[in-house]
């Protein structure tokens, strides 16, 4: 009974993989190793202009290791309040109070849409909870969770590491995986001379169908890179690189010799099932 009492509880509150239950029982919490922390901070690129949120901070760690070291500001969200004083009193200690805050909050709760960095040490079922309102975050938002996937939607980038210390887990090891929120783009697109653009989007994942206005469709394949569309021909060779722009339009960036659009073709969402003729 009692593993069961943990597990639920670490489900509901693994911020930094710990948990409370059972009024005045406490499961101690399990931080995450130092190395893991920076590591993970590293793989997302964090830096003086990112706003980085925590869900399940627990000592406050991840939060204030990127303010001191990074220059971020950050919020970390923590249901223990326990925890949450702790954390403000860490930052004190740190220096970086005034960059950082704490509150006692369920995470699903928690606004998301001011941050830059989202970072996680929850279990697979929270992150798959989750992932809808991570998905609909800003295109470009970085997301980084140590040890737990999201499913069908693939990392963008893995690390790996050893970890001695680690307190829990056989092989002592830590995966760190960065996920990068596309733009989403699925749908008809429509440039000038007749140019559509049909993509079917998986993630961050495309397929499309180009007809260039005049000559045969082309089938490409290719991936979005927060608000970057990259896509390749038949051979793997880059057929053509486009932007979404504030403006809502694709902005093309580059093509190679012989590409069926122009390398800086405009598309705009089509508005109708088909685009003008050209």
């Amino acid at each position: 009974m009692l593993r069961l009492a943990v597990a639920a509880a670490l489900l509901l509150c693994a911020g930094a993989a710990r948990a409370q239950f059972g009024g005045d029982t406490d499961v101690p919490f399990i931080t995450t190793p130092d190395r893991v922390t920076l590591a993970m901070l590293r793989l997302a690129g964090v830096g003086a202009n990112d706003r980085l949120i925590d869900l399940g901070s627990g000592d406050g760690r991840i939060v204030i290791t990127a303010a001191k070291r990074f220059g971020a500001r950050g919020l970390g969200v923590e249901i223990v309040p326990d925890l949450v004083a702790k954390s403000l009193d860490n930052a004190r200690r740190a220096g970086v109070a005034d960059r950082v805050d704490f509150r006692v909050q369920d995470l699903f709760a928690t606004d998301l849409s001011g941050a830059s960095v989202i970072t996680l040490y929850l279990l697979p079922e929270v992150n798959l909870q989750l992932r809808p309102r991570l998905l609909a975050l800003a295109p470009g938002t970085r997301i980084v969770s140590h040890d737990w996937d999201m499913g069908e939607w693939q990392p963008d980038r893995t690390v790996t590491l050893d970890v001695p210390e680690k307190a829990i887990g056989r092989e002592k090891r830590s995966q760190l995986m960065l996920w990068v929120v596309p733009s989403r783009l699925q749908g008809l697109w429509c440039g000038a001379g007749g140019v559509a653009l049909r993509i079917a989007q998986q993630f961050q994942q495309v397929s499309a169908s180009l007809a260039p206005g005049t000559g045969a469709e082309v089938g490409l394949t290719g991936r979005i890179d927060g608000s970057r569309l990259v896509l390749r021909g038949p051979d793997g060779a880059m057929a053509w690189t486009s932007e979404m722009a504030v403006d809502g339009q694709l902005h093309g960036r580059q093509a190679p010799p012989g590409a069926p659009v122009r390398a800086d073709q405009r598309l705009l969402r089509a508005t109708g099932s088909d685009c003008p003729p050209g």
